[in-house]
């Protein structure tokens, strides 16, 4: 299974691509698609939906995993932020793929055992359970490769169970 990750933004938005075989996670690629606050919020949106389909269309993932939106104080924030993730969820769905989303809270406890765990917690683990020599940068990359990581464990499970 080929997972795409997405941490949701409109300024910076994380993705990752993952491979899942055989109880193994391997990173494909991963990286930030970045939009200029200088743009309109119409030609950022369009810019992500462009983005979303070629990282789509080279890597063919089979399922995306997305964060789900946490409200913070700042409501305008908010508002474009989930415009935003409205548009990458739409990418995804217009190219096929299922989507599937995860709380803050799920993916932190998938990755590192705890819910409350902190930033660098996650990141340590993502760079553990992937072997990987550094822990990847930027943070949103990072965040994207935990809650694709999230999704292998979940569905893991959900196979095993669908097995008996």
């Amino acid at each position: 299974m080929r997972v795409l990750g997405i941490d949701p933004g409109i300024a910076i938005i994380g993705y990752s691509v993952l491979d899942f075989y055989n109880n193994r996670i391997k990173l494909v690629e991963y990286g930030c698609i970045t939009t200029s606050s200088k743009s309109t919020l119409p030609e950022r949106l369009r810019f992500i939906d462009e983005e979303m389909n070629n990282i789509i269309t080279e890597f063919k993932p089979e399922e995306m995993a997305i964060e789900e939106l946490f409200f913070n104080k700042n409501v305008k924030t908010a508002i474009t932020v989930a415009q935003a993730r409205g548009v990458e969820v739409l990418s995804g769905v217009k190219n096929d793929l299922e989507v599937f989303e995860y709380t803050p809270l799920q993916v932190k406890q998938a990755v590192v055992g705890y819910g409350r765990a902190d930033k660098l917690q996650v990141q340590e683990s993502v760079k553990a359970i992937l072997r990987l020599d550094h822990i990847p940068k930027p943070d949103d990359a990072a965040d994207a490769i935990a809650i694709a990581i999230c999704h292998c464990f979940s569905n893991k499970f959900k196979y095993l169970y669908e097995m008996r």
